[in-house]
């Protein structure tokens, strides 16, 4: 198809006057609404009214301006149709072959705390939408451009195709429009349906729609089918679903999920930082002064369970670091902001291991920032919660035992509380310095959450300090604790217990903190 005539009708400006002018150029006449008319007219690109084509004046404030037959005639004919092109003929209508239209921004009005409902409702589109639906429904014979963002590839296609667009990506057009169209009546549905209900962190009705990324050989086992999906909305956030494999074999979906969440555990951290995944837990986590001895670090917290292992950095991988992890037997994946290229080329090395970049979207921002978490309850619901997020300050921390953390405690106290969030409930974390040396994690009791810390700490444990995701209901983890030769703890309190777990600390010489915040991780 060819295209002779095209409507523009835009609420959003940007770049239709270069649009516009170039389709002049091709030879294309321009029909536009009443405040686009002005626009390109100021700017010097002829175009003819839509008034002027409909005999109709624009009505009611402009409410009213396309819903005519001639327009809508002119973009729903089927020119292989001969009863469409008798009536055309018949009421001396000159078909439509392009439609150029974004709409009403009904949503950026509605996000300004101060817009009222009549306000709102003026922000609703009516003939634009139904200008898209039109054209995307007749795509075949009509190209749609719903988004500034398509103007530069539509005129790309007309200039290398002596001014056609080809059936395939007209109907990608549609789709455009029609993904388009939907979000917005969403948005509509969403504010009205919303309006007048106390304000909530949490929206009333949660839409969701996520793109296959690709299929995956299996869920997490080999007879569970499964997908790996990303949400069509785009988020600069790092994360899996915006990271780029560099290396190695197709991901699984065990590999994505160990990925994910030794990613959250990085991103904790502002000094270089590695962590190693097992099973989406922490089987090591430290931070140093460079990142290969922070690998080494979070590598010696418990270097057999580390076979199989997903590794995530929170700086660039150098040669240092990647000697270390080609060094590492049996490597499932690594996920970093970057690699230098001499390192990049050493840990390509071991063909099967999957290499990712994730870049962060600014390199001094490693914390997590406030966002939210869905959980599936099979097919009939979902969880939604915000991440968990540190929102104390260190002066809201008390200390409730007679000794007081030293400074170099108190900063592996803190290191540990970051780790523990990331750690299954019920969760003990053991520390030194910053580094982990013992992680109990997924026991269905503290006091063994306890003893399995110690027992993977071994004689590191002594001097080493403990954060504990729950408070302890009673002294028993910090009896053990103590046996083993843990100085100091950091967790919740709010136990009815608290009294004799304070008594144990103070009896023990063991520093305690209370933060008042809970890190359940289920």
């Amino acid at each position: 198809m060819s295209i002779a005539r095209a409507l523009i009708s835009v609420s959003d400006k940007r770049g239709i006057i270069e649009f516009a002018g170039e389709l002049v150029e091709l030879g294309i006449e321009i029909i536009s609404t009443g405040g686009t008319a002005r626009h390109l007219t100021s700017a010097g690109i002829e175009c003819r009214e839509v008034a002027e084509v409909t005999g109709a004046p624009e009505i009611l404030g402009g409410r009213v301006k396309t819903l005519h037959p001639r327009i809508h005639g002119a973009i729903l004919s089927q020119p292989q149709k001969e009863s469409h092109v008798a009536t055309l003929e018949l009421e001396g209508i000159d078909r439509i072959d392009m439609v150029v239209v974004n709409l009403y921004p009904f949503e950026k009005v509605t996000t300004a705390n101060d817009t009222t409902l009549d306000e709102a409702l003026e922000e609703i589109d009516i003939g634009g939408v139904t200008l898209l639906r039109a054209a995307a429904k007749n795509y075949e014979n009509v190209v749609v451009v719903s988004s500034p963002d398509q103007y530069g590839s539509v005129l790309r296609i007309l200039k290398g195709d002596e001014g056609e667009i080809q059936s395939e990506a007209r109907r990608q057009l549609a789709i455009d429009a029609f993904a388009r169209t939907r979000d917005y009546d969403r948005a509509i549905h969403r504010y009205l349906a919303c309006y007048g209900e106390s304000d909530s962190a949490l929206p009333c009705f949660l839409i969701l729609e996520y793109e296959k990324v690709q299929d995956l050989r299996y869920g997490e086992n080999p007879h569970q089918n499964a997908a790996f999906y990303r949400s069509h909305l785009r988020s600069p956030s790092p994360g899996i679903p915006n990271a780029e494999q560099l290396s190695g074999k197709e991901l699984s979906y065990n590999n994505i999920m160990d990925l994910d969440a030794a990613l959250a555990v990085v991103r904790e951290f502002d000094e270089p930082a590695a962590a190693v995944m097992k099973h989406a837990t922490p089987c090591g986590v430290a931070t140093a002064a460079t990142l290969d001895r922070a690998y080494e670090k979070a590598l010696a917290c418990d270097p057999m369970s580390a076979f199989g292992s997903v590794i995530a950095f929170n700086r660039s991988v150098d040669m240092a670091t990647a000697k270390l992890v080609h060094e590492t037997r049996f490597v499932e994946a690594v996920i970093a902001p970057d690699y230098y290229r001499n390192a990049l080329e050493l840990m390509r090395g071991k063909k099967n291991r999957r290499i990712l970049r994730a870049p962060f979207p600014d390199v001094t921002e490693y914390h997590l920032r406030p966002e939210q978490h869905l959980r599936s309850l099979g097919a009939s619901g979902l969880l939604l919660q915000d991440l968990d997020v540190d929102i104390f300050e260190k002066s809201d921390l008390r200390t409730v035992t007679e000794r007081e953390p030293t400074p170099e405690e108190l900063h592996s106290l803190l290191f540990a509380w970051r780790v523990v969030k990331h750690v299954r409930s019920n969760a003990i974390v053991l520390v030194s310095g910053t580094e982990t040396v013992g992680i109990g994690a997924g026991q269905m009791s503290r006091v063994d959450a306890s003893v399995l810390a110690v027992w993977k700490g071994g004689k590191r444990v002594k001097g080493s300090v403990m954060a504990s995701d729950a408070f302890f209901p009673m002294r028993d983890a910090v009896d053990a604790a103590a046996e083993a030769g843990v100085t100091a703890i950091i967790q919740p309190g709010g136990s009815k217990g608290d009294e004799d777990v304070i008594k144990a600390a103070d009896e023990r010489q063991i520093a305690m903190i209370m933060t008042g915040q809970r890190h359940f991780k289920h």
